[in-house]
């Protein structure tokens, strides 16, 4: 078996078990799983330490991800259907086939879902980031709210 698609396979695994895990944590939280496919990671030439990432991420009806940030540069172009995207400190767009969204390393994700209740989304994800680092990580919630 080859060590880099290996990787790949446990990289995509781990963005839905890290999913899985945070709705198991929050009872109150109950969107239906993404469907993340990893399609390839290379090395990013003439920067060193730097990988790009590419997977699509397709979002069943009334699904959404728990808040969460990347650490990375983050470019999304809508394939199918409508997507809600926010970052926190800005307001929350829809967006159509066609579109894109953009994440910067500091930003908190804070909505990234479906718009339909009755038709899935899909997305098609750029991701750069630091090489070996994890493609996601999860928000705490804030106490009190």
């Amino acid at each position: 078996m080859n060590d880099k698609y290996d990787w790949m396979a446990a990289t995509a695994a781990s963005l839905v078990l890290w999913h899985a895990v945070a709705l198991a944590a929050d009872p109150k939280a109950s969107p239906p799983d993404a469907v993340v496919k990893q399609l390839f990671d290379k090395d990013q030439v003439g920067i060193a330490g730097k990988e790009l990432m590419m997977l699509t991420v397709e979002y069943l009806p009334g699904g959404a991800s728990l808040p969460h940030r990347h650490d990375a540069q983050v470019f999304v172009y809508v394939l199918e259907g409508a997507v809600i995207m926010q970052v926190a400190g800005s307001p929350a767009v829809t967006l159509r086939p066609g579109e894109t969204f953009y994440e910067n390393p500091a930003d908190v994700h804070m909505v990234s879902a479906n718009a339909s209740k009755t038709v899935p989304a899909k997305i098609l994800v750029f991701i750069v980031k630091d090489k070996n680092a994890p493609v996601t990580r999860g928000v705490p919630a804030k106490s009190g709210s």
